[in-house]
């Protein structure tokens, strides 16, 4: 048995004053709790407490023990608590990563009530597309938008979901037309998100079935959905964009919706944090205020 436990059941026997009150009170029997107290004093090579029939008695040892015993299991239980405490507060840095449109599009009108409720806490927020190594970069908590999120040891929580729109500008399909099927996409000029899962491989599903074909190389790549937006509006081809950057241009009227009947599958959203069975409040206190505000964010963009 370890020594802290030893010296709690010693401590119990004196302060009650006897065996078998301090074995009620530990959940324990007598003859158990006496072979406790006799494992402490072989370990430290003394007499304790002296026992007779009738009365129990502290030894000089046991006197001196017992308040050094006292005073370390205080502290230690002192020091337990003001752990448990600090486990609870939201302060320290917060590391988090996510994608560059997704925060400045959607996070950003968020950011501010969240700091406002935790003020003691500070936030390092890295905006950007690639897919970060949330351990070994420092990170404690990423926001993934993925088709499907591959597998790991991560912890993911999925907080919601974003639609893809296809686009174009009104000029480019005054020039060009406006395709009327999945198939007449591969006539056009093509501005690919570089960073997707499969960046030639679309699939669109309508009322008339799901299309999966292969696309030509695109005309433009890039690894981000806001440059991709800009080179659409100015009328350089056709290309998918999450909803939640689509549809103010289209409210404005620089862009249109293509194939409305005929959608790409949409992109979950996920927090993802690193495993451990005590999560540090900082984290829980982030992905729970996702959870809360990104359906209403995103209620549009389904």
């Amino acid at each position: 048995m370890d020594q802290l436990a030893l010296m709690r059941s010693f401590r119990r026997v004196v302060e009650l004053g006897g065996f078998a009150r301090a074995a009620d009170d530990l959940g324990l029997s007598a003859a158990g709790l006496s072979k406790q107290v006799r494992q402490l004093e072989a370990r430290l090579g003394t007499v304790l407490l002296q026992r007779t029939t009738r009365r129990m008695s502290l030894t000089d040892g046991g006197r001196l023990y017992f308040a050094e015993c006292c005073r370390l299991l205080d502290e230690i239980e002192a020091l337990e608590q003001r752990v448990r405490e600090g486990s609870e507060r939201v302060d320290g840095l917060l590391r988090v990563s996510a994608p560059l449109s997704f925060g400045l599009c959607v996070l950003s009108p968020l950011l501010s009530r969240f700091l406002a409720e935790h003020p003691h806490l500070r936030l390092d927020l890295a905006l950007e597309d690639r897919v970060v190594d949330l351990v070994g970069e420092g990170f404690d908590v990423a926001v993934r938008l993925r088709a499907e999120l591959e597998d790991s040891s991560l912890v993911a929580r999925r907080l919601g979901q974003v639609g893809q729109l296809l686009c174009a500008s009104p000029d480019y399909l005054q020039r060009h037309g406006e395709p009327r099927t999945p198939q007449e996409l591969c006539g056009h000029a093509l501005l690919g998100y570089s960073l997707s899962e499969s960046p030639r491989a679309w699939q669109l599903r309508g009322a008339d079935g799901e299309h999966e074909f292969t696309l030509p190389a695109p005309r433009v790549a890039a690894n981000n959905s806001l440059l991709l937006r800009d080179l659409l509006i100015d009328g350089h081809g056709v290309g998918s964009l999450p909803a939640f950057v689509a549809r103010p241009q289209i409210a404005a009227g620089r862009l249109r919706e293509l194939l409305p009947r005929h959608r790409q599958p949409p992109r979950h959203v996920h927090a993802v944090y690193a495993t451990g069975r005590h999560l540090p409040a900082k984290v829980r206190a982030f992905v729970d205020f996702l959870g809360a505000q990104l359906p209403a964010a995103l209620v549009a963009d389904g």
